[in-house]
């Protein structure tokens, strides 16, 4: 990270920071270059690793592009401020920021695409007791991502 004094290390702020933003985009290769999709999801620590769901209509590109590749990066940001200045230089914006890379991957089983299905409405809602059935979710995709390196940044 080239400004090291705006990165952020400590784990528990970064999770703070990722759990308030409201939006996650994930960036796959395509045949033209790179394919960005802007998703709803739900941060879920499990013991040594940080997992992402993400819900999703049951085709699409990004499914094409989950099924082809193992990989994807992510973008979340929040906490946006215009700060003015006198100058046009002068301007700036103040973020909260979080990039990184994972293991993606359409999620098969019933009960962890209810979980994930669970997570994202938590997320969204503060509520954590939604009626998921089966039915529900065989409707839908459910993207796990298992972030395997992060980075974020505040301004």
């Amino acid at each position: 990270m080239r400004r090291k004094d705006r990165e952020v290390l400590e784990y528990s702020k970064m999770i703070e920071i990722m759990k308030k933003c409201d939006c996650c985009r994930l960036g796959f290769n395509d045949e033209k270059g790179v394919y960005i999709v802007p998703m709803n999801f739900a941060v879920k620590e499990n013991k040594d690793e940080i997992v992402l769901y993400f819900h999703s209509a049951a085709e699409g590109k990004k499914i094409e592009l989950i099924k082809e590749q193992k990989y994807a990066g992510f973008e979340m940001d929040t906490k946006h401020e215009l700060v003015e200045g006198k100058v046009a230089c002068g301007y700036s914006f103040l973020y909260q920021s979080i990039i990184g890379s994972g293991e993606v991957s359409l999620v098969d089983n019933a009960e962890e695409k209810i979980n994930g299905l669970q997570c994202i409405m938590e997320h969204y809602s503060n509520k954590s007791d939604w009626n998921i059935t089966e039915a529900m979710v065989k409707k839908l995709a459910i993207i796990k991502l298992v972030v395997k390196e992060w980075a974020c940044k505040e301004h």
